[in-house]
This record gives C-alpha cells, sequence and structure tokens, in this order.
C-alpha cells in the first residue's frame, strides 16, 4: 500500500538523536543572567564610559553627568511606542546636536555615532532592555 515511505517513516530512526539535541539546549536566560548580559554587551561597547544604570549627582567638578542614566532615559521614553526605534537610531547614528531634550541634566556633548562599536541588532537589544528599566 505505502511504496514510499513517508517523513514520519525517515525521521523515526532519527528520533533518539533529535531528542538529545533538544535536552541539550540551553534554558531561556533568567532575569539576572539577562541583565548580567547586557551590562556586559553596554560595557564591552564602551556605552557605561558616559551612562549609567541609576542617576549619578553631579561630578566633582560641579559638572552635571556626562549622559543621562538609563532608568531616566526609561522613564522619558516609557510612554512612546517608536521609543525603541527612535533610540536605537541614536545609538547608531548618534544625537542631533541640536535636540538638546536633556539640557541642564546632562553635559554639552551629545552621543556621537556608534556604528563602529555596536551593530543595529545589538543595540536594539540593549535599546529594549534599558526600556524595561523603568523603576
Amino acid at each position: 500500500m505505502f511504496d514510499r515511505p513517508t517523513l514520519a517513516h525517515a525521521l523515526i530512526p532519527a528520533l533518539p538523536l533529535l531528542l538529545s539535541l533538544t535536552a541539550a539546549l540551553p534554558a531561556a536566560a533568567t532575569p539576572a543572567e539577562n541583565d548580567a548580559a547586557m551590562l556586559k554587551l553596554a560595557t564591552d561597547r564602551g556605552c557605561m564610559s558616559c551612562h549609567s544604570i541609576e542617576p549619578r549627582p553631579k561630578r566633582a567638578d560641579g559638572l552635571p553627568p556626562i549622559a543621562p542614566a538609563w532608568r531616566e532615559v526609561a522613564q522619558k521614553y516609557r510612554d512612546d511606542p517608536q521609543a525603541y526605534k527612535k533610540l536605537t537610531d541614536t545609538v547608531i547614528t548618534g544625537a542631533d546636536p541640536q535636540a538638546r531634550h536633556w539640557s541642564g541634566k546632562v553635559g554639552v556633548v551629545t552621543m556621537p555615532p556608534n556604528a563602529t562599536a555596536i551593530s543595529p541588532a545589538d543595540a536594539r537589544m540593549l535599546v529594549n532592555w534599558i526600556l524595561v528599566l523603568v523603576p
């Protein structure tokens, strides 16, 4: 009746191998593991040279921090459904020096382009993580 083997018949001999490969897959990262991975990515790409997670006081020289803290960014953009796109674009292309929306809270230097430091995919992953840091 069945002259040709079906896909199921072809997979049956491979079933033990498929099951062992599936069992070897890592479980999803815990929130703490994800936080550690994102912090490592941010540190490795130089983001932490200017940014912090928590707001910082004025520096020893009396000037404001170089860049906004990521919790402040998350709060500012929490109701903006396009925030992930805007912020990912800013990470890659740099901040517009004419749009001083952090004026008075951070230094006068705008964020430079980072396309050579971080890939768009990593930037988007980092931005998505930052946006959930709302306290």
